[in-house]
Formats: C-alpha cells, structure tokens, sequence
C-alpha cells in the first residue's frame, strides 16, 4: 500500500498535471480542445515525464507485490516503500531505481495517449450529442470509455513493463534482454492472446480507479477556476 500512495504521488499527479497545462495551451483562443492527435501526442508527453519521476516508486511495488509469492529464501522482506527505496541503493545500486524505466515510459506512453486522449474526446462527443451536460454523469461515461480503451492499448506493455521490473539473474544473465524479448518469449510459450490475459480483472481494476481519477479532477479543477482564476 506504502509503494502504490507513493506511485501515485509521482507518477499520477505528474502527469496528470502536465497534462492539464499542455492541453489549455495548445487550446485555442476561445477554449476549443485541440484536435484528437494533438490530444495523443500531450497525453504521450505527459506519460513519458510521469513515469520517469514514478519509476522508482513503481519498482518497490512490483517487488514488494511478488515479495510473496517467492520462496523464503528469495524474499527481500521490504517493511514499506521507504525501506524498499533505501535498501536499493544501499544494496544494488542508484540505477536500480529506474530499473525498467524505458518500458515504464513506453507503457506511460501508450496508456495516457489511450487514456487522457479518449478521455477528453470522449467528453466531447457526449457533450456535443446535445444529451449530456458537463456534470458528474458526463464524467463518469467518458471515463469508463476511457478505462476500456485504456485496458484493450496498455495490457501488452504492461506485462514487458511488469516482467522486466521482475525478472531475476540466471546463471549471471538477465532473464530478458529487453521489451522485445519478454513479447517473443510471451507469445511463442504462452500464445498471441496471452498478452491480454486477465482481460476482465485488469478492467474491472483501471475502470473505477480512471472514474475516480477524472471525476476528483474535474471537480478539483473546477473549484480551482472558481476560487483561483476567478479572483
């Protein structure tokens, strides 16, 4: 639980808020959304900052997460996020850190392009359908919109991002050498629709928690306007 708070301090506010500035900047003069594509590439830039700030948050929960599931002997038995951090460099190194920072990015890249672009779009189509207003219920449909997309575009590299965070030195060799391996290695023993394995689970998971990110954001920005901009 230490680890996750910690991931989302980072890595979620980080790129949410990058998200934000870059969005009404690239917006036009009368508050027009920029196009879809325009939507993608802000979404992929503020993954990419996000998750490098968040990446050592990120390692300490996929070990202290697998900490379990490994033999007695193999345990690193981290108390919280803290001492997973600090054992870290103590024990391996500063760049252990950012371990697996490439694919966390590459992963961040994707997801927020999916997540933070369907999102806004989303948001637009249901407003300009006449049926929606911007309220509460706007917000929680484009956000199950989005977690779907989100679910169908990140489980892939979610897995080489998890795996390579993961993976242990055999015989004085990496598991894996690098994303590209783990996807050969995943698709040639376990098949091509592995790579969306626990389709629903991760769903039923990315689904509430992008509702609830959007709809605190929204309300959150929109006493911002009220109490801030509007002074």
């Amino acid at each position: 639980l230490s680890a996750g708070l910690l991931r989302q301090a980072t890595y979620t506010t980080t790129r949410l808020g990058i998200y934000s500035v870059l969005l009404e900047r690239l917006g036009g003069p009368d508050g027009t959304p920029p196009p879809f594509l325009a939507k993608a590439a802000i979404g992929m830039t503020a993954g990419a900052a996000g998750a490098f700030v968040g990446t050592p948050a990120e390692v300490a929960l996929i070990r202290m997460t697998a900490d379990g599931r490994l033999p007695p002997a193999e345990r690193r038995g981290y108390r919280n996020v803290f001492d997973a951090l600090l054992r870290m460099v103590r024990e391996e190194g500063v760049p252990t850190l950012w371990r697996g920072c490439i694919p966390t990015m590459a992963r961040a890249v994707v997801v927020n392009a999916a997540q933070l672009a369907s999102y806004s779009q989303s948001k637009q189509f249901l407003l300009d359908s006449g049926y929606f207003r911007d309220d509460i219920l706007c917000h929680f449909c484009a956000s199950m919109i989005s977690g779907l997309v989100t679910t169908a575009a990140s489980m892939p590299v979610d897995i080489v991002k998890t795996r390579i965070q993961n993976m242990r030195t055999i015989d004085g060799k990496p598991e894996y050498r690098n994303g590209l391996d783990v996807l050969v290695k995943v698709v040639r023993h376990e098949g091509f629709f592995s790579l969306w394995k626990g389709f629903t689970p991760y769903y039923a998971r990315l689904g509430p928690h992008t509702v609830l990110t959007f709809i605190f954001l929204e309300q959150m920005n929109k006493w911002y306007k009220r109490l801030f901009l509007s002074a």
